[in-house]
């Protein structure tokens, strides 16, 4: 258990560092936004490479920061159950989940995703507007945000058995938010 706990902190490091280029993101996705706006109006000039690349750093936030979200139990979860349970039943209610949809979820994407990145990779293909960028990295963060969501999954998974196990001290504390 003590290798795999180890593991679990390497994609937990891992983890932290694709959470904090998703942070950078969104800070970039706004100063472009508003930059964008104020060169549209002061100087009259715009381009659609600076709207798409708003979205691809938005593609970036969310696909890079959902591992993040999952590892700081943030996650959005359906708590009608999960809030009556103990935290035993907490645990194993995250591993099933884990197991039965996570992970399968996130390998079908990878599976579907990746061809998909390969195939506006390999042509190079662009923006049909003018001025438009490459599509590609756009859509590289679908198969590398399922693959660290899948890493996560697996960190959590092992995080959860060693602390049912009693051998992890992990703080799993769950506060449904304000309705």
């Amino acid at each position: 258990m003590t290798s795999l706990l180890q593991l679990s902190k390497v994609i937990d490091w891992i983890t932290d560092r694709f959470g904090t280029i998703a942070m950078w993101a969104v800070f970039l996705s706004c100063f472009i936004s508003a930059a964008n706006a104020g060169v549209r109006y002061l100087a009259d000039y715009s381009s659609n490479s600076f709207l798409e690349i708003q979205w691809y750093l938005f593609a970036a936030c969310v696909m890079l920061g959902a591992s993040q979200v999952m590892r700081v139990n943030e996650h959005v979860r359906v708590d009608v159950l999960y809030g009556l349970l103990s935290g035993r039943g907490q645990a194993m209610l995250d591993l099933a989940g884990m197991l039965l949809f996570v992970i399968p979820c996130m390998l079908v994407m990878i599976f579907y995703a990746w061809p998909l990145f390969m195939k506006m990779f390999l042509s190079g293909e662009m923006s049909s507007q003018a001025g438009g960028l490459i599509r590609w990295p756009a859509m590289l963060m679908l198969p590398l945000g399922f693959f660290l969501l899948l890493l996560q999954a697996v960190s959590e998974i092992i995080k959860r058995a060693a602390w049912l196990a009693h051998v992890y001290e992990g703080d799993f504390h769950y506060e449904r938010p304000l309705q």
